[in-house]
């Protein structure tokens, strides 16, 4: 095999010292310090490129930490915008129930499944706005189950898919906001004649305490059979006023066998309402109340489980869910 060999002479008195390197390894080692001087040179341009680039960088991190901030606050702006218009189209609502306009839709009353149809042949109770519930001859009372409820009472640079996705829903927004915006107002047009109407409709609370049973089909406690609960329970302490939640006259003021001591108001256009289970009575029949007067205290007279008030809206005859009209 070639050979190179490598003869080293210290002085003229130390032995000839000579070595021998196979020219193989010599041909390797040249090709690997090459390769390794290639790789430091690469190695240090990136680096010197790097150093250079590093307050662009810089830059561009704090610039796309500013903007995911930007982009988290307009996705809870328009989080706040969305639920703002939620609000005012529920209170839209709530205002073309009392007012009988066009266009309402309520949660409860004639829009409940009736008793009599036959994909419900399992209830046997009255028919949901037939004359057995009417506020004249409701004489069996569904009473509240034993559990109470509620009180009444990242992305970063701007061509980002998420911030066109933003922007679309802002437009979003802002279409329902003006179509919003022109209904309320046909609203307050047709609103203008009718605030007698609004001032006889039962618009708060009739007493303090705890919604225990909601209006709709429910288990009685007593029998255990589905029934139509044709109003809301609201527990209470007893002795607790109970006000008229509108203006209008007492028809009824006496005791009314398992509802107790009961009264009743005529707040014209349709719409009465009735109290039961009362432990006093304030009023006498043909008088008149305004909002907010007293006239009972919430008790447990009649077929009665605990101190509650047994609270139902009528219109035209037929039960109405009581929450609809309920704005406080």
């Amino acid at each position: 095999m070639e050979r190179y060999s490598l003869i080293v002479v210290a002085d003229e008195t130390a032995p000839i010292r000579r070595f021998d390197i196979l020219k193989s390894v010599v041909h390797r080692t040249m090709w690997g310090v090459g390769v390794v001087c290639v790789l430091l040179t690469l190695g240090l341009t990136d680096y010197v490129s790097l150093r250079r680039q590093h307050p662009e960088l810089q830059e561009l991190r704090i610039e796309t930490k500013e903007q995911q901030a930007k982009i988290r606050e307009v996705e809870e702006d328009l989080a706040q915008v969305e639920e703002r218009l939620a609000r005012i189209a529920e209170l839209e609502r709530k205002v073309r129930i009392i007012a009988n306009l066009p266009g309402s839709a309520g949660t409860g009353g004639i829009e409940i499944t009736e008793a009599g149809d036959p994909t419900r042949g399992d209830l046997e109770v009255p028919e949901a706005g037939s004359g057995s519930d009417s506020l004249e001859s409701q004489d069996v009372d569904v009473e509240p189950v034993s559990e109470a409820t509620v009180q009444p009472a990242d992305s970063a640079p701007a061509h980002n898919p998420r911030v066109s996705e933003l922007r679309r829903e802002a437009v979003r927004l802002g279409a329902v906001a003006d179509t919003r915006e022109t209904t309320l107002m046909d609203l307050v047009s047709a609103l203008e004649n009718k605030h007698h109407h609004l001032d006889s409709s039962p618009a708060i609370w009739p007493t303090k305490g705890w919604l225990t049973s909601r209006f709709g089909y429910r288990v009685s406690p007593f029998t255990s059979q589905k029934q139509f609960h044709a109003g809301i329970d609201i527990a209470g302490r007893r002795g607790t006023p109970v006000i008229a939640p509108a203006r209008g006259r007492v028809t009824y003021a006496s005791n009314r066998g398992p509802m107790g001591l009961t009264v009743i108001l005529d707040h014209g256009y349709g719409v009465r309402t009735m109290y039961g289970h009362n432990e006093a009575i304030e009023v006498a029949r043909d008088d008149e109340v305004a909002r907010g007067q007293t006239i009972a205290r919430l008790g447990s007279s009649g077929r009665s489980t605990g101190p509650h008030l047994h609270y139902v809206v009528e219109v035209d005859g037929k039960p109405r869910n009581p929450l609809d009209y309920i704005f406080d």
